[in-house]
């Protein structure tokens, strides 16, 4: 479900420029999510305030960051004022986890069927996450599964977000 006006435990999407963003939308095509205008993923939290993932860790910021860019806030239709509060509660558990490229990597090659022994354990033993993993992370923890197609858990990517919450 789409909005305009975000509520805590919606997901923001948006799109990051430069060499960072060209980066992230090469890896979401890799996955198969296309090229399209969605590179990064972000918790709506209480108080005008988000959670994101970051190269320096996962930080809470001010939603005013993102005043004047174009935002398209999700959630899933449904979502309860107590699932809400349980996904922001979750999210502050995840402050400072460390960021890493090589999660779009593993997901390309869980997507290819590659076999490489232990990469499910893997992606769940670094501790690091991408945006959209971290996000997922937090409605899960919820007791939210957003997808029921049976990806494993941290197989997300900004784009498989709009495609499951923006269509």
């Amino acid at each position: 479900m789409k909005h305009t006006h975000p509520l805590p435990g919606d997901i923001g999407l948006t799109q990051i420029s430069g060499v960072t963003g060209r980066l992230i939308r090469f890896g979401q095509w890799i996955n198969g999510d296309g090229f399209a205008n969605y590179e990064h993923a972000f918790l709506v939290l209480p108080d005008d305030r988000l959670l994101e993932a970051e190269p320096g860790g996962a930080r809470i910021r001010p939603l005013s960051q993102y005043a004047g860019a174009d935002v398209l806030y999700v959630c899933p239709k449904g979502l309860t004022e107590q699932q809400r509060s349980g996904i922001c509660k979750a999210a502050t558990r995840y402050v400072g986890v460390p960021y890493s490229f090589l999660d779009y990597a593993a997901i390309a090659t869980h997507r290819f069927h590659l076999p490489v022994p232990g990469l499910r354990r893997y992606i769940a033993a670094t501790g690091h996450m991408i945006c959209s993993q971290l996000v997922d992370q937090c409605y899960q923890d919820a007791g939210v599964h957003l997808f029921a197609d049976g990806r494993w858990p941290g197989y997300v990517t900004p784009m498989a977000l709009y495609e499951l919450l923006a269509r």
